[in-house]
């Protein structure tokens, strides 16, 4: 049975984010709240939530899953930047866009796409997933949070506590997130690639 946290969205309660961790520290799949929709999210070098995260959404190892990084600084030690691209991330971070990058050898192989050793990076732009990933000390595993065979990402958190309360460690309440997912870019292969239109405004990246 899944915890239930009620967070202020904007004041995150130390010690329930200090809870909300130490799940996520022992193994555990959480929802959490991000600038786009809720996520499932789970330790970077825990293999077994990892496998854990993906059964949950039923996709296997080619759906590409993303790292929610603190900051941009957070985010190089995972992914091969170029200037060029460096630019683009400075002018979309924080915020609702994921950036598909070269991963480096600080990816663990099996998170990466399994053919071009490619991952999903972003830096969300909410007070809650900040304090989370400030907490932990290091970037969390993501994926959308879109119950299996629905295409739009869950939004309300009572909700997603009666679906997955029996597969989830914890459900991190902030109240409703917006509907929209991210703006995928993919920079790994020179010129940037609209991956999917979200939330995020190309404008903003001046693409």
């Amino acid at each position: 049975m899944s915890q239930y946290f009620e967070v202020h969205p904007d004041n995150p309660q130390p010690r329930l984010i200090k809870q909300a961790a130490q799940l996520l520290h022992q193994g555990g799949v959480c929802a959490v709240p991000t600038d786009s929709s809720y996520a499932l999210v789970c330790h970077l070098d825990d293999k077994a939530a990892a496998e854990s995260l993906r059964r949950i959404r039923q996709v296997d190892e080619k759906h590409h899953l993303t790292l929610l990084c603190r900051d941009l600084s957070e985010l190089a030690a995972y992914a091969r930047v170029d200037n060029r691209q460096y630019r683009l991330l400075k002018l979309g971070t924080p915020g609702p866009y994921t950036f598909i990058l070269e991963a480096t050898k600080e990816v663990p192989r099996r998170l990466s796409h399994p053919s071009r050793r490619t991952i999903g990076l972003r830096v969300p732009e909410h007070r809650v997933t900040q304090a989370l990933l400030g907490e932990l000390g290091q970037p969390l595993l993501a994926t959308t949070l879109i119950a299996p065979g629905e295409t739009e990402p869950m939004n309300d958190p009572d909700a997603i506590r009666e679906r997955f309360q029996k597969l989830l460690a914890a459900v991190v309440d902030a109240g409703a997130c917006p509907m929209a997912p991210t703006t995928v870019i993919d920079l790994s292969s020179g010129e940037p690639e609209l991956v999917r239109q979200g939330r995020g405004d190309l404008a903003r990246l001046g693409l």
